[in-house]
């Protein structure tokens, strides 16, 4: 309510900067529509690596059978260093994308707790 000694025009001018106030604080709240598009990108990165790695440690691997001698030895060892590669790239870059998501999005909010999975 507006005091008694004030005029109608200083209410209504106080009224909109308190309005102004409440659209400033909304418009600061972060809208999560982005994140899944965006989250579903880096997941197809990941496996990108992953499936990268591996052929990339074969086509080693078999250079190295050509070039060494060794038949199977190059190969096997190629996939191995390969697979463990792409899982140390793999484990880099989802620590990079998570720091980038929380610092687009902000840290990730728990849910409530589901009581119907409880028996």
């Amino acid at each position: 309510m507006p005091k008694p000694d004030e005029s109608r025009d200083e209410a209504l001018q106080r009224l909109n900067a308190r309005a102004k106030a409440l659209e400033a604080r909304q418009a600061q709240a972060v809208s999560h529509e982005g994140a899944a598009a965006k989250v579903s990108g880096y997941g197809y990165r990941l496996i990108g690596v992953l499936i990268g790695g591996v052929f990339v440690g074969l086509a080693f691997g078999a250079i190295a059978d050509a070039v060494v001698g060794t038949k199977p030895w190059g190969m096997i060892v190629g996939v191995l260093v390969g697979f463990g590669v792409s899982i140390w790239m793999a484990v880099r870059s989802a620590q990079q994308m998570t720091a980038e998501v929380v610092k687009a999005y902000g840290p990730a909010k728990d849910l409530p707790p589901d009581d119907e999975d409880e028996d």
